[in-house]
């Protein structure tokens, strides 16, 4: 097998004055005005030599600026200008905050420093982080997410708001009516799985607002990310049709898919078009050619046809001409067009994928016309057991979270090795490295890891590398958070073998007597680095990056000392010992618990009224503010309308903890109390039913949740050290 190297499209090349525009204005919104015009940004293709992203440093004898940085791209400028700021000023920058307390003056350069990624791609996304993490920004999120984009030089990314208007008005003009629409698309929390075929017309419908607001974001997210030097991923048609289509149509050939993850057909069970009816081109080309018109291209989409669901045959024959139909579809508008697809599939039903089926369906498209995201390579690659995807080219990703819970969780040592066995690989056709999370804010320490990897030849010192992080994260050198640290990279960072990171914490699932408390770290780590964390408080205390960690630190120590009273409570139960199991249950309901939603109460990144408030933000009326709350609410929580994917985007907010897991285990205790004094058997299946009533109460309750943090983090985390620590 020959490698064969992606045959990329060349976009509409940005003029180099345009990116070194954006590039500029991007470090005076970092750095301020003052400190930005000591800084010489630059952008000269040539730098690259015909190869992938490369930057220059060097300090100019005599000149009056401190650094002169120069990128073959805007995003490789940006990536060089925060190799300056982490290396040689000891900044930071993550989604929990920033430390850009800058030198006076600014640090100069001892000698020219020159890098080049050893990837032509470094991809950020995954099609579910639109739901679970960006589905209520607005430009100033955005605008902050696309900054951060660049600066950790990621050149490639999905752009996929406003497709919905666009496809509302290819189904108008093929003849559906707009209650038929209204029909087929979800709510906005829950749109991903409604793009990927798995879900129509559940907490919808979707607002004429929605849509208008959704479209000009979309203009300013591309235009942003383009003038920087990133190739936006625009979505395209995977097959999937409204209902309203076989009405239209009624000789059009569809067949209905079974149900998706515990939805059934009411919601759930999508109508595929068969690859060889004239209307899966007609519909997939009409898309295309109106996004094109509306946002313009660089030739690469996105389209997944069978994601979480079995095709309707094995037959490689059909499997192909599927692949096929969606490449002819995208060729049909745009002749460059390359098809990037998330690679999930392979790896979530291997009993149904096997090497002859891949194969198949890698190869309805050319060689080189499709990219496929090795969605989860760091737990599961696909690249090895496909002979590198049969020689389609592939993209080495990072998966790393699961509906955007919170958690402490890596997997660093294979993060470290995975891109660099990749690319040894015989005949790789690896031509990248990608971070896909499901949701986003949260493990800063990973991503910060990751896309430093990225431009990296060969593995780093670990334990090194971290303890420089915390001494960039915090502002300054101190000894106990280098150590905890580094006791955090060792255990719960460090998970190895198939790791899943799907918080299944006691603390964030529905009760039972049967639920799983296995680490795959020693909890005594997590102990200390709590003890270590919290000793930095007098001196680490005003930087805003160390009380997010500390929040964080704490709540994790905290989730394990749930997990612990749940043993002893479930041990009390069924020793039946009453006064054992009314102190172990009522410390955690009465005491622990309520301590826990204090301390994420007094963090504004761990507040459930952010969330919620964001969601009502994006309202236009009071009845699409409720819409939208309800939509929000329901994704955290029951996910569906039954609990049909319970807890799955389970997250740790100050009024979650409290109104919702604190009144389930609430319940929970009081039925096994009721059981011992009655000597009545404890029947799970009727405590399900009684604390769905509580969990759909929640979704519903109308409480406002307050959107500004409240007490001290330090003070808190320290009351509970006192009263908890083992």
């Amino acid at each position: 097998l020959l490698a064969v190297p992606v045959r990329a499209p060349v976009p509409v090349p940005v003029p180099e004055r345009r990116q070194e525009e954006a590039v500029r204005a991007l470090a005076r919104r970092l750095l301020g005005p003052r400190a930005a015009s000591a800084v010489a940004l630059s952008v000269d293709g040539r730098l690259a030599a015909g190869g992938p992203d490369a930057y220059r440093l060097l300090s100019p004898p005599g000149a009056a600026v401190a650094v002169a940085v120069t990128g073959s791209s805007g995003v490789a400028a940006a990536a060089g200008l925060y190799r300056y700021l982490r290396d040689f000023c000891g900044c930071h920058l993550s989604w929990a905050g920033e430390q850009l307390r800058l030198p006076e003056p600014l640090p100069r350069v001892p000698a020219e420093i020159r890098a080049a990624t050893p990837n032509r791609y470094r991809y950020y996304q995954n099609v579910c982080t639109q739901s679970y993490s960006y589905a209520w920004w607005d430009w100033a999120r955005w605008e902050r997410e696309i900054d951060w984009m660049a600066l950790s030089g990621i050149n490639l990314a999905l752009a996929f708001l406003g497709q919905e208007l666009v496809w509302q008005r290819v189904y108008l003009s093929l003849g559906l009516n707009q209650s038929e629409i209204d029909a087929y698309f979800t709510g906005p929390a829950f749109l991903a799985w409604n793009r990927l075929g798995n879900l129509h017309g559940w907490a919808g419908p979707l607002p004429r607002s929605w849509h208008l607001k959704q479209l000009y974001l979309q203009y300013r997210v591309v235009e942003r990310m383009r003038s920087l030097g990133m190739i936006t991923v625009l979505p395209a048609f995977a097959g999937h049709v409204p209902q309203g289509v076989l009405r239209v149509f009624p000789r059009v050939n569809a067949t209905r898919l079974g149900g998706w993850s515990h939805f059934d057909c009411t919601y759930s069970c999508p109508y595929l078009l068969d690859p060889e009816d004239p209307m899966f081109q007609v519909i997939g080309t009409l898309f295309l050619k109106e996004l094109i018109k509306e946002f313009g291209t660089d030739h690469i989409y996105s389209a997944d046809t069978f994601n979480e669901m079995s095709p309707l045959s094995s037959d490689p024959a059909y499997l192909s001409r599927v692949s096929n139909a969606v490449f002819r579809s995208m060729t049909g508008a745009d002749p460059e067009a390359l098809w990037l697809m998330q690679g999930w599939l392979f790896q979530h039903q291997p009993d149904f994928w096997q090497p002859a089926q891949v194969r198949a369906l890698l190869h309805g498209v050319p060689l080189g016309r499709m990219i496929v995201l090795d969605l989860f390579a760091e737990s599961k690659p696909v690249y090895p057991w496909t002979e590198s995807f049969y020689g389609q080219p592939f993209i080495w990703c990072m998966l790393h979270n699961f509906g955007g819970n919170h958690g402490l969780f890596g997997t660093v040592e294979s993060i470290n090795r995975g891109p660099f066995e990749a690319r040894r690989f015989p005949n790789s056709t690896m031509v990248g490295t990608g971070l896909a999370p499901e949701g986003i804010e949260q493990n800063d320490v990973v991503y910060e890891l990751m896309n430093e990897l990225g431009w990296r030849h060969e593995p780093l010192d670990l334990p090194s590398w971290v303890s420089r992080y915390a001494q960039r994260r915090y502002g300054a050198a101190n000894a106990a958070a280098s150590s905890a640290w580094r006791l955090l990279l060792r255990s719960a960072y460090n998970c190895t073998g198939v790791c899943v990171n799907h918080n299944r914490s006691p603390l964030v699932r529905r009760p039972s007597l049967h639920m799983d408390t296995q680490l795959w770290y020693n909890a005594s780590d997590v102990y200390e680095a709590w003890r270590l964390l919290l000793s930095a408080g007098a001196a680490l205390g005003s930087s805003l990056t160390y009380r997010y960690d500390l929040v964080d630190v704490t709540r994790q120590a905290v989730q394990q000392l749930v997990a612990d009273y749940y043993l002893s409570i479930r041990g009390a139960f069924q020793s039946r010992a009453l006064p054992e199991l009314l102190t172990a249950g009522g410390v955690l309901v009465y005491d622990l618990l309520p301590e826990l939603d204090s301390l994420l109460s007094s963090h504004r990144l761990f507040l459930l009224g952010r969330w919620l408030e964001s969601a009502r933000a994006a309202a236009t009326s009071d009845r699409e503010a409720e819409l939208y709350e309800m939509n929000a609410r329901n994704q955290l929580t029951l996910w569906g309308p039954s609990g049909n994917i319970l807890d799955y985007a389970n997250k740790q907010l100050g009024g979650l903890v409290l109104d919702y897991y604190g009144v389930r285990w609430s319940l929970f205790v009081s039925l096994l109390v009721e059981s011992l004094n009655s000597g009545s058997p404890f029947h799970q299946e009727q405590f399900n039913q009684a604390v769905f009533q509580v969990e759909r109460g929640f979704i519903y309750n109308k409480k406002r949740y307050p959107t500004a943090p409240v007490g001290d983090t330090l003070e808190i985390s320290r009351k509970l050290f006192l009263k908890y620590y083992p």
